[in-house]
């Protein structure tokens, strides 16, 4: 194949590198996809789906190094860090450990907080402007706690959620018990996001990829991208395992893959993958009504039309890629002390996937400190589809001259 000659190159197939394609699109520009695998295929598949303004306080929290101590000793711990020698975790480690107090809380959840709220209403807009069939729903998401400790733990959170934007209604046990059939007797309550929503992850993906290629945008699946190669301060081309791609500009949305795709250009990106895990299932006898998070075993549970999903989990083991056992039965014994029905009577399938994590919760984006035509969205941890909308729509404003919605300066890789 003789070298493409686009006016945008993104490199990376998930969510993000589709929404950013689909916008760059609607600008008018030819954008081509490079990806190693399918599109939609890695990270941005088996996720529980949900759309979650509720999310918008970071990891990094007052109290986290004690829980993070505790764990250590729990391999199926709802957050797990394999004891490690590389250096580049432990600098992490370090730094996210640094922002465990209230101040940074803050100041990260704000940042957050205006990125998920714009993208919750970017994206119902533009599942609605294209038609894009993904199960879409505006149902809320419940927080369920078991204990009372746990509840008040959630309720101490709610004015600086308030201070984000984001709508939360506190319920009582009755009231819980009252609205989620689905739950075992004897929750002590939770709480109700009413502006979150969810939709099925591998359609919203599918749907966009279509969408993409709809509008004129290439996609190249199975074309690894191997190495970026610049002159001065700007990026030449980008070499790939099935020859040499050029583009005017070149956007790097490769997940947790990212920092070793521009080291070799003297940029780094503190990023570590998160490792993630779900089960997915028939549908159960009883579903919930919304999607739940049940808060002491940090479980996610999604039930679309046609299937029923267990999910979450936080491990740091590197791109270790075995299939933990031990993580995925923890998603069910937490969903048995919760769910009258935790799980459906066939397995369809059991997944993990790396979360592309930065030690302050937010994501990277935007134009390279170093390089005139290179650009950045990475780094969204557990919220790349939460985001994905705004995080296109920032993308394309920026890279066609136009003045981005938000202010980029809380993402820019310059923060490091």
């Amino acid at each position: 194949m003789n070298p493409s000659n686009d006016d945008v190159l993104i490199l990376g197939g998930g969510v993000i590198g589709l929404s950013c394609a689909l916008f760059l699109l609607e600008q008018g520009r030819s954008v081509r996809i490079l990806e190693k695998d399918t599109a939609g295929g890695a990270t941005s598949h088996g996720n529980c789906g949900t759309i979650t303004p509720s999310h918008a306080l970071p990891l990094a929290a007052p109290g986290m190094i004690g829980k993070a101590l505790k764990y250590m000793a729990q391999a199926d711990a709802p957050f797990y860090i394999k004891p490690s020698t590389d250096r580049s975790l432990l600098e992490w480690l370090l730094r996210f450990s640094l922002r465990c107090n209230a101040r940074d809380q803050h100041r990260s959840a704000l940042a957050k907080a205006a990125l998920l709220n714009a993208s919750r209403t970017l994206l119902e807009q533009l599942i609605a402007r294209h038609g894009l069939d993904c199960g879409f729903e505006t149902t809320g998401e419940m927080y369920v706690c078991k204990t009372r400790e746990g509840l008040d733990a959630l309720a101490q959170e709610l004015p600086l959620l308030a201070e984000c934007g984001v709508a939360a209604e506190l319920l009582d046990a009755d009231t819980l018990a009252a609205r989620e059939p689905a739950l075992l007797p004897g929750m002590a309550g939770g709480i109700y996001f009413p502006n979150d929503a969810h939709f099925r992850p591998d359609a919203f993906c599918a749907a966009l990829a279509q969408t993409v290629r709809a509008l004129g945008g290439i996609i190249e699946e199975h074309c690894e991208v191997l190495a970026l190669a610049s002159d001065g301060d700007r990026i030449t081309h980008v070499e790939t395992a099935n020859g040499r791609r050029q583009g005017g500009q070149v956007l790097v949305a490769l997940a947790a893959w990212s920092p070793a795709m521009v080291r070799n250009l003297d940029l780094a990106l503190p990023i570590q993958p998160g490792k993630g895990y779900s089960i997915s299932y028939s549908l159960p006898p009883i579903v919930p009504k919304t999607p739940l998070v049940l808060t002491e075993r940090s479980v996610c549970v999604t039930s679309w039309a046609d299937g029923y999903r267990l999910g979450s989990t936080m491990e740091f083991a590197g791109f270790d890629d075995s299939l933990n056992v031990k993580r995925l039965d923890a998603l069910e014994r937490g969903a048995r002390d919760y769910l009258k029905a935790p799980v459906g009577e066939h397995v369809v399938s059991r997944w993990y996937g790396w979360r592309p994590m930065t030690y302050d919760d937010l994501p990277i984006l935007g134009k390279s400190p170093k390089h005139r035509n290179l650009f950045l969205a990475t780094g969204h941890g557990m919220l790349g589809m939460s985001m994905s909308a705004i995080t296109g729509q920032l993308l394309a404003a920026q890279m066609t001259g136009r003045e981005t919605a938000i202010d980029l300066a809380p993402y820019s890789v310059s923060r490091f």
